[in-house]
């Protein structure tokens, strides 16, 4: 299977003579595998292309992308945003009462993921010229675990909650005070908990349009988690945050789920953080801005390990305040962990 990946914003026909495709060996052929598209920019037959990767090469732009993967993979075809763009494998069944911490390098569908999961998002299985409808998608899944989730969150008797990522929009859709917004959506009757553990009381009666970044991320925060939800997906939390402000999120956020016994699927790059946070670790592994594939949940500490092996980054346990703490490249405790295979220490 072949995943071809044209960059847009870098493929400049203007600028260049289409080596891409005056140096294709099947286009010598007169197999069309790379020709000009629509918008004058470069197109990939992923069906023709042969995968030698020319075209990659010859590009003075460094536009082109051709990713060889296992024939497995398209049965787990998840969503893919056009021709020759991003596409996402695999999408994992939730955990009842478990928080999960999706882990994995910028652009490789974290994000995407949990638009999937909140039914934001329909996937198109890589169809995205003829894009399923929502009850193709639950027929879609008969017969495995996912079937039924679809089937609650599209029919409205499974609710998602989802926290997104940029959260310095929340002004320019919602108006109001803080407080007005929190109570509005407060469906369970905790807002004066959540506002506790957050320390959100002295923002109430301010503006949204005046709030800092740090702390519309918290007001977010809290009004994901005040939702009567079976399932909180909250992607970047601790982003705008300092370092408390990150650990009483964590807090919150698993003394929530799991006094409900619901799901939480947490996007979050900071180490510190997931590690207060995560139960189990989704590891995303793939090329940014090409393919990604999420990986079955893990153990937090070998969920850890193999996403820090990834980044080529070693951790140890800080042994007074018991917080992950990087260690410093090439140092004897680097060398050591990684001569041991042990990039994470969760003891």
């Amino acid at each position: 299977m072949r995943v071809a990946v044209v960059d847009k914003e870098r493929c400049k026909p203007d600028k260049c003579t289409y080596e891409c495709i005056r140096f294709c060996p099947m286009v010598r052929t007169r197999r069309e595998a790379i020709r000009q598209d629509t918008d004058g920019k470069a197109y990939v037959s992923e069906y023709i292309c042969s995968g030698c990767g020319i075209c990659v090469k010859k590009c003075p732009f460094d536009a082109l992308s051709i990713v060889n993967l296992p024939d497995a993979l398209e049965s787990e075809h998840l969503h893919r945003f056009g021709p020759n763009s991003f596409t996402l494998y695999r999408i994992p069944k939730p955990r009842q009462g478990s928080v999960v911490g999706l882990l994995g390098r910028n652009g490789i569908g974290k994000s995407t993921l949990l638009k999937v999961l909140a039914g934001e998002l329909i996937p198109n299985f890589g169809k995205f010229d003829e894009p399923p409808t929502k009850e193709e998608v639950i027929e879609h899944y008969i017969g495995t675990p996912m079937y039924e989730y679809f089937e609650g969150v599209y029919g409205g008797d499974f609710k998602a909650i989802h926290k997104p990522q940029y959260v310095d929009k929340i002004p320019k859709v919602v108006k109001g005070k803080t407080g007005e917004l929190l109570e509005k959506l407060d469906e369970r009757g905790v807002l004066d908990e959540i506002v506790d553990d957050l320390e959100l009381g002295h923002l109430l009666d301010r503006d949204l349009t005046v709030l800092s970044g740090g702390e519309l991320q918290r007001v977010a925060i809290a009004e994901c988690l005040s939702r009567d939800a079976d399932i909180y997906l909250l992607d970047e939390p601790s982003a705008y945050l300092d370092v408390e402000e990150r650990l009483a999120v964590a807090r919150a956020i698993r003394r929530i789920t799991k006094m409900r016994g619901v799901t939480a699927f947490v996007v979050e790059h900071d180490i510190v953080t997931q590690d207060f946070i995560a139960d189990k670790i989704m590891v995303f592994d793939g090329e940014s801005g090409k393919y990604g594939h999420a990986g079955n949940p893990q153990s937090l500490e070998d969920g850890m390990n193999t996403f820090l092996e990834q980044m080529d980054v070693t951790f140890r346990r800080d042994g007074d305040t018991k917080r992950p703490r990087v260690n410093k490249p090439d140092s004897r405790l680097d060398r050591e962990q990684k001569q041991s295979g042990r990039y994470y220490y969760s003891a």
